[in-house]
């Protein structure tokens, strides 16, 4: 059996839109934000047709509860929050500008952000919560609402990508966002 995965990115917030990364900090869902939140469904219905999920998981975050809670809360479908699903903690530079963090990203894979985490420390509690999945919903499709360094660190375990390729490939860099990416865990 395989748990079925398919990863969401949450809708833009004011951090994002005062090009900020936040991190850990719990910021709110621009208008903007809410607006993609409402989209959502009509955006996966064009890509992949009616799609029905068996559980969805945010990360403990106000912006992946409220992008979920926005696309998914009238649907009947169970919604959890799992802190593991976090954005890599940023440590002093949580809120900092993006043009100081970003670049700090792809050097930060083993060594620790300064009172934060290092993209390894990520893809240790994200393992730890594929584990969990395959535990708790073989055999369902899930879907997950979160962030850049969970997303990536998918990436790097599921699909085989070294870090450096995870960086590369990133759709954030594209501007290629879409309705959802999809991934199988065996």
């Amino acid at each position: 059996m395989t748990v079925k995965i398919t990863h969401f990115a949450h809708g833009t917030t004011t951090d994002n839109e005062e090009k900020k990364s936040s991190g850990w900090n719990d910021v709110e869902l621009s208008d903007l934000g809410i607006s993609q939140s409402k989209e959502l469904k009509s955006k996966i219905l064009e890509k992949w047709g009616e799609v029905k999920f068996d559980v969805i998981i945010t990360s403990d975050l106000k912006r992946g509860i409220d992008s979920a809670q926005i696309a998914w809360g009238n649907d009947g479908v169970e919604i959890l929050n799992d802190k593991r699903m976090r954005e890599c903690n940023y440590g002093d530079y949580n809120g900092e500008l993006s043009e100081i963090v970003e670049p700090m990203q792809e050097r930060m894979i083993t060594d620790r952000f300064p009172n934060g985490e290092s993209y390894e420390d990520v893809k240790e509690r994200i393992q730890d919560f594929l584990n969990y999945l395959k535990e708790n919903f073989d055999g369902k499709h899930v879907a997950l609402v979160g962030h850049k360094a969970p997303q990536l660190a998918l990436d790097h375990i599921l699909k085989g990508w070294t870090w450096e390729e995870c960086f590369e490939k990133d759709w954030r860099k594209s501007k290629k966002w879409e309705a959802g990416w999809e991934y199988e865990l065996n």
